[in-house]
């Protein structure tokens, strides 16, 4: 099975929020995280809400492309491995559908390329 990347060209945010009143939940993409302790958000950078407490930019991000059965085992593994040997720091943020892997910026190019040369099949 090959699994295909598909590149998301788009700059992302992570952060916190008091609460997600402001968080716009009909953009293409916005993640919330919802503990004990924190509400998080992930949003691109231009929809980061003005109640946001703490923030990081200059995210990017690419998903598996499909829908990921829950049976399937060790995809995201295999990925974040060879970006951990590369030295590429990343978090996943996982859908019903898929995952989403998001690395810093600077690291964004080589971690496509680094997966490429793999095998994986990157989609744009």
């Amino acid at each position: 099975m090959v699994v295909e990347i598909e590149q998301i060209d788009r700059d992302f945010s992570v952060c916190k929020v008091a609460d997600y009143s402001y968080a716009d939940l009909n953009t293409a993409f916005c993640f919330v995280g919802k503990t004990d302790e924190e509400k998080s958000l992930v949003c691109l950078t231009g929809d980061v809400p003005p109640n946001a407490t703490d923030r990081e930019d200059g995210w990017k991000a690419f998903r598996i492309r499909g829908i990921l059965d829950f049976s399937l085992i060790g995809i995201l593994s295999g990925i974040s491995g060879i970006l951990a040997e590369n030295a590429i720091g990343i978090f996943v943020v996982s859908t019903y559908n898929t995952d989403y892997v998001f690395t810093k910026k600077e690291d964004y190019q080589r971690a496509i390329e680094v997966l490429g040369s793999a095998g994986y099949k990157i989609v744009v």
